[in-house]
């Protein structure tokens, strides 16, 4: 079976040169290998192309065959590197920490120690009758987070 660690080394190497990143690599069974990139602007099908056939010329078929598949990290998909949460920064995310809870709000910062998020919530002042709008921000760590992704609205 191909290993994840020579095909992860083979994309840094040749993403090192251009503003795309390593998202994931899985290698599924039959030598099934599933490479995702992203970048802070936009993934073109030129650069998936030229990834793969960069792999494909560094990947012997002759000594154990595979399939390959290169695309961009879905806007759908989870985050799953930090630079995907700082690409997001500013914009709405929808998190579902590991106690199931779940909230979305705006990514106000991410590092490697986890991420700040806005988070409207409805409160009830001392004395008031009704509940007022008030906006809070809540420190999670990674640890904390089951998934985060950008959050599309429709309006």
């Amino acid at each position: 079976m191909i290993e994840k660690k020579v095909v992860s080394q083979l994309i840094e190497e040749k993403l090192a040169s251009s503003s795309n990143y390593l998202v994931d690599v899985v290698i599924k069974p039959g030598n099934l290998i599933v490479v995702e990139i992203d970048n802070d602007e936009a993934v073109s099908i030129d650069d998936c192309a030229e990834l793969s056939r960069y792999l494909e010329e560094h990947l012997d078929r002759d000594v154990e065959d595979y399939e390959l598949e290169v695309g961009s990290a879905g806007i759908t998909s989870p985050f799953k590197v930090l630079r995907q949460y700082v690409k997001n920064i500013g914009n709405e995310v929808e998190m579902l920490l590991k106690n199931g809870s779940k909230l979305t709000g705006v990514l106000k910062s991410a590092d490697e120690n986890g991420v700040v998020v806005s988070v409207e919530k409805k409160v009830k002042p001392e004395g008031a009758k009704r509940k007022v709008t008030v906006v809070e921000d809540e420190s999670y760590t990674f640890d904390e987070i089951k998934y985060t992704k950008y959050l599309i609205r429709f309006k």
